[in-house]
């Protein structure tokens, strides 16, 4: 699914994206070494329908688990996908195999009534939540930011799902700066299906059955994994034609991760995808260079009357000054570009830039 129709899901707060058990487990188990001995909750699971339950309960001593916890939010509308046809909302707790099948039978499933509707910003969810020692869950895409600062708040563990352009919102793109968030090993190709009966807008080669396909996704976590310490390759040579520097920032731009010059230790302006190669190690974050936001990365310009042309001709423009700008001598061909009466020529804004430096 395109990010706009997945954009269109987030305002009409469509939230119900069921998590296939392959995705699911083709990324845990690069985390089995934190979970012997803990408490996980899901928190925003329905067990009926949901491959997280089913995942942990039938590893739960695979994994060592000490609890496992689920809560199932209650859905007002009877004619949403889980069918949720109980009027109370539920929490499970599991606590391993009692009588040696090694399957999670009903009885061995503690199944507690909730007095509110499971949301997880509720006094008794949040109890919940404090038990836990590790948070694992695919959480509405319309609330991924304000789950996060919940989490953070009770400085919880996580590893959960959400779109990668939550990176660079205000509320989020500060725990990447201080390696309190970091990306985890990810969707092969950044795109899955989801299990939903929201329309799927994908080709038909890429369409599956009462799925939908949502590319853009990631997992974000704060538990330590190898891949955050692998370091980039690094064999291109720095040269003024094939790294412009840019108008309105102190920074070269690079448009692909890969193209990280070796021999420049100046500020660069990478794609957001470059937060999944990211290493602590190798380099530093220092900013953004979009939005209203912009952190540490603040521009050295700002445009005056700026003016936006498409297909040589003027159109609405004005949004040159939330991005970062090439500049070029003569009007590029086949790009929309801008004047402004303190540009000594024509821009070019780029999509959304990280800053980063080389770590010496």
């Amino acid at each position: 699914m395109a990010n706009k129709n997945l954009n269109a899901a987030k305002e009409a707060k469509k939230d119900e994206f069921y998590t296939q058990l392959e995705d699911i487990n083709n990324e845990l188990r690069h985390y089995r070494e934190h979970f012997r001995g803990k408490t996980v909750l899901c928190n925003c699971d329905d067990p009926r329908v949901s491959n997280f339950f089913t995942y942990f309960a039938y590893n739960f001593e695979f994994l060592g688990l000490k609890r496992l916890i689920t809560t199932c939010y209650k859905n007002q509308d009877m004619d949403l996908f889980s069918q949720n046809e109980s009027e109370q909302a539920i929490y499970l707790i599991y606590d391993g195999d009692k009588n040696g099948n090694n399957i999670p039978d009903p009885e061995e499933i503690g199944i507690h009534p909730l007095k509110g509707d499971g949301d997880f910003r509720s006094k008794e969810c949040i109890e919940l939540l404090k038990q836990a020692d590790i948070v694992v869950t695919n959480p509405p895409f319309s609330l991924f930011r304000e789950y996060v600062a919940q989490l953070m708040e009770y400085e919880k563990k996580f590893i959960i799902i959400g779109n990668q352009n939550q990176i660079t919102k205000k509320e989020l793109f500060p725990y990447f700066m201080e390696n309190k968030v970091w990306l985890g090993y990810g969707f092969k190709g950044g795109a899955t299906h989801f299990i939903s009966r929201y329309e799927d807008k994908a080709t038909a080669g890429e369409h599956k059955q009462g799925m939908i396909r949502v590319s853009g996704v990631v997992w974000f976590t704060n538990l330590e994994i190898k891949k955050r310490h692998e370091h980039i390759i690094l064999y291109r040579r720095y040269n003024p034609a094939d790294y412009p520097r840019y108008d309105n920032y102190d920074a070269i731009e690079v448009g692909k991760t890969e193209d990280i010059p070796a021999d420049y230790n100046g500020i660069m302006g990478v794609p957001l995808t470059f937060m999944d190669k990211y290493n602590p190690d190798q380099f530093e974050l220092l900013g953004l260079t979009s939005g209203r936001d912009e952190f540490i990365a603040k521009p050295t310009k700002r445009y005056v009357n700026p003016k936006q042309y498409t297909n040589g001709r003027e159109s609405n423009g004005g949004k040159v000054n939330t991005h970062a700008n090439i500049l070029y001598t003569t009007p590029p061909i086949g790009k929309t570009y801008y004047t402004a009466d303190n540009a000594d020529g024509y821009l070019v804004s780029v999509y959304d830039r990280i800053l980063i430096r080389k770590k010496k």
